[in-house]
C-alpha cells in the first residue's frame, strides 16, 4: 500500500451539496433559501429590521432594573436534610454548618453571595443544630419541634469607600463646629 492509495472507508465522508445546479437537482434556483434578494445573500441579518420603521424592541418602553447587589440565597429545604441524615451524608448528633453541608453535597458548591437559607418544605424528625445565614418562621419552627436550633451567621457590614465628596462633608462639618464653638465662647 502506498501514500497516494489510502482512502477513507465508503460512506464515512459525506461530500457537499452543489446548490444553484438547475430544477432537476432540487438545489436550484433560490439554492434551498427559499427566497430571491437581500435574504438569499451571505452576511445579513435582518431580525429586528422593519424597513427603516422604528423597530418595535425600540418603540416600547424600557421597564425595571436589576439589583446587581441583590443578596442571592442558595435554598435547603428541610426535607433534604432529612434524607441527608438517614442516608448517612450528615452526622446529627454534630453541629451542622454550611462548610458541611457543601462537603456532604447536601448544597451545591457554587457560591452565592447571601450564603444558605433554610426552607421548610418536607418533614425533619431529626434533633439537629444548624447554623446558616437566613431561616424562614416556618423551618425554624419545624427545627425547634424536632428538638433542634438554628443559628444564624450574622454578616458583617463592609465599610463603604470614602470618596472626595465624603472627605469634603466631614471637613465642613469640622468647620462649621469650630465656627458655633468660637461664637458661642
Amino acid at each position: 500500500m502506498k501514500l497516494n492509495e489510502l482512502s477513507d472507508n465508503p460512506g464515512a465522508r459525506k461530500s457537499r451539496m452543489r446548490v444553484g445546479r438547475g430544477i432537476g437537482s432540487t438545489k436550484g434556483k433560490t439554492s434551498g433559501r427559499g427566497v430571491k434578494g437581500q435574504k438569499a445573500r451571505s452576511g445579513v441579518a435582518i431580525k429586528g429590521f422593519e424597513g427603516g420603521q422604528m423597530p418595535l424592541h425600540r418603540r416600547l418602553p424600557k421597564r425595571g432594573f436589576t439589583n446587581l447587589f441583590r443578596t442571592e440565597y442558595q435554598p435547603l429545604n428541610i426535607g433534604r436534610l432529612q434524607s441527608a441524615i438517614e442516608a448517612g451524608r450528615l452526622d446529627a448528633t454534630q453541629p451542622i454548618t454550611v462548610e458541611i453541608l457543601r462537603e456532604s453535597g447536601v448544597i451545591g458548591r457554587h457560591a452565592t453571595n447571601g450564603g444558605v437559607r433554610l426552607l421548610a418544605k418536607g418533614e425533619l424528625t431529626a434533633k439537629i443544630a444548624i447554623t446558616v445565614d437566613a431561616v424562614s418562621e416556618n423551618a425554624r419552627a419545624a427545627v425547634e419541634a424536632a428538638g433542634g436550633s438554628v443559628t444564624l451567621i450574622v454578616k458583617r457590614e463592609v465599610p463603604r469607600k470614602e470618596g472626595k465628596k465624603a472627605a469634603r462633608r466631614v471637613a465642613s462639618a469640622a468647620k462649621r463646629a469650630e465656627r458655633l464653638a468660637g461664637a458661642a465662647a
